[in-house]
This record gives C-alpha cells, structure tokens and sequence, in this order.
C-alpha cells in the first residue's frame, strides 16, 4: 500500500500556542497590552448561527465594540486588525456590517489600509434580491508604522519582462522584479499564486477542510495576512476562532498563536486540527488545484488552436 507523503515534515516546536474555551471578552483580560502583532477573525453577523444569539443591530455593535476595545489594548503599535465580515439581513433589510464597524475603529483610532473584497462563486440564494456573493476584510493599522511584508505576497506580473521603451529608465524592467502588488479584490475560486487575482475557495462541504462549523474560513485566507502583516515569531490572535483555520495558518508560517471560543466542540475540533498538522496529516485544499468547470472543454473546443496552447 503506498502510503501518502505529510504534508508538512516540520512545525517549529518552538513555537507557542493555546487554544481558549470561553467568553473572548473575559479571556482577553488576562493578556498584557501590545502582545499581538496581528488579530485576524471573522466576528458572528448576528445572523442566528448555532454558536450566537440574533439581537437587534444597535445592541449587537454595542457588544462587539466593547470587545474591539479590549483588541485594541492587546494590539502591538506596529500590529493590524483584519476583520471579516459580510451583511446582516433584517426582514428583507441589508445592513452592511463593514460600514457599520468601520465607524467603530475609527472612533478608536484605528487607520484603514485596505478595504478587500472576497468574491465568491457560491452561497446562499435570494429571491426578493440579488443573491450575495461577497464578504470584505477590513484591514485597519494601528498607527502608521506597521508591519507589512509585501515581497512575502507578490504575485507575478502579467508581462513580467516589459521594460521601458523611451525616456531615462529606457531599456529598463518597467515593473519590480519580484512581482506585482496584488489587488484588494480576493476571488474565492482557486488558490493560484500565479494569477494577479489571489483565489482561494470557500470551505463548502465538498472541501478537504470542512468541519462541522457552519462559517468556517479557508486556511489560505489566513496565510496571507500573516505573511504580510507579521513577522516570523510574531503573535496571532483570532477572538472567535472557530475550529482554528487562524492559528493553524499562524502555526504553518512560524508564528505563534492563540485562539478564543467559547465552543468547547469547536475548541476540540481546532486542538485536532492542530495535532493533525503537526503530523501532516491535516486535510487542506493542495495548491493550485484547478476547480471543475463543466464549460471548458466546450469553449476551449470552439476557439482556435493557438489561443488554447496559450491558455486564453
């Protein structure tokens, strides 16, 4: 029987992490101010999930700033805030909840850096509206000097040797040698770290890293925050951690990690996830798998030879 390669030979067995069982707000106490240099979740929508109680708008921001506040006092001067979040929807009524949080860490002093939009190709089904296929991350700073490792998430550009043709840089490489800046439009389709848009699909339940967490985010969503926004041996955090895509992602790129639920069976499932990777054994999307699409064959049959051998 042949027996499967792990996928990962070594987790740095320095590294430090926790999983928390409780409320975040309580368990956030505990920690000294400035530890982490990046928190990155995605918060309950106030949408009636199993692990969350539907309250109304005003007193379910009244909660989450209270908790943002204590976020904040734990963040690094240097550290950034990335918050995922999609729409609450009241009787018909769509509250953009992005918006709405925007307000709340500006009040605090946060700065925005980027506002990402994650597109994906499924979901939920609308009849009285338009179906809703997207989410955003807010990335908010702290203050102005903070981590961001840009040659860590390069994508290659388009016509990686264009060079300049007039003027003094004539002849020159007219774009960086390490690759383009990636866009803030993430399309949640396929991990390719060769195309200009960074794609990664979300966790449905043909995906290797399903669980049974009903809101569960892909791993590779995590990865790039945390090789832009932090350093090796930096601290992650996710307040609402879920089953541990965060610290699994924090874990994968030496850093450490500590996550919050107040779950304990989501808490449980993230402590396996954990020990399954540290014996690569963990189930994960491989990258750049291609995705089905029952289409191609038929159009790519339809156009000349040429632009199929070109991929167009």
């Amino acid at each position: 029987m042949k027996v499967k390669e792990p996928l990962f030979d070594y987790i740095n067995p320095d590294l430090n992490y926790s999983i928390e069982n409780g409320d975040c707000l309580k368990v956030l106490k505990k920690y000294e101010d400035e530890k982490f240099d990046l928190i990155i979740t995605s918060p309950p929508y106030n949408i009636g999930k199993s692990y969350e109680i539907k309250t109304s708008i005003e007193e379910y921001l009244e909660t989450q700033e209270e908790i943002i506040e204590e976020l904040i006092r734990v963040l690094s001067d240097r550290g950034s805030i990335c918050w995922q979040v999609g729409n609450f929807v009241d009787k018909g009524e769509v509250f953009p909840l992005d918006i709405f949080y925007y307000q709340i860490f500006k009040k605090h002093g946060l700065k925005l850096r980027n506002r990402i939009i994650c597109h994906f190709g499924h979901g939920l089904h609308a009849s009285n509206r338009f179906s809703g296929r997207y989410e955003t991350i807010l990335w908010f700073s702290k203050s102005d000097n903070y981590i961001f490792n840009l040659d860590d998430v390069r994508v290659p550009a388009k016509y990686p040797g264009k060079r300049h043709f007039k003027g003094p840089n004539k002849g020159k490489l007219s774009g960086n040698p390490k690759g383009k800046n990636p866009s803030d439009i993430w399309e949640i389709i396929l991990k390719d770290w060769e195309n200009e848009l960074w794609n990664i699909p979300n966790v449905k339940s043909n995906h290797p890293e399903k669980t049974s967490h009903p809101c569960q985010y892909p791993i590779e969503l995590v990865e790039r925050c945390v090789l832009a926004l932090t350093d090796e041996k930096s601290w992650v955090l996710d307040p609402f951690n879920g089953v541990g895509s965060a610290v699994i992602a924090a874990l994968k790129n030496d850093r450490n990690a500590i996550g919050i639920d107040r779950d304990k069976e989501y808490c449980r499932l993230a402590e396996k996830r954990i020990e399954d990777l540290k014996e690569g054994l963990l189930k994960m999307r491989p990258i750049n798998k291609p995705i089905h699409n029952p289409d191609k064959k038929s159009k790519l049959s339809q156009m000349p030879k040429e632009w199929e051998e070109l991929n167009l």
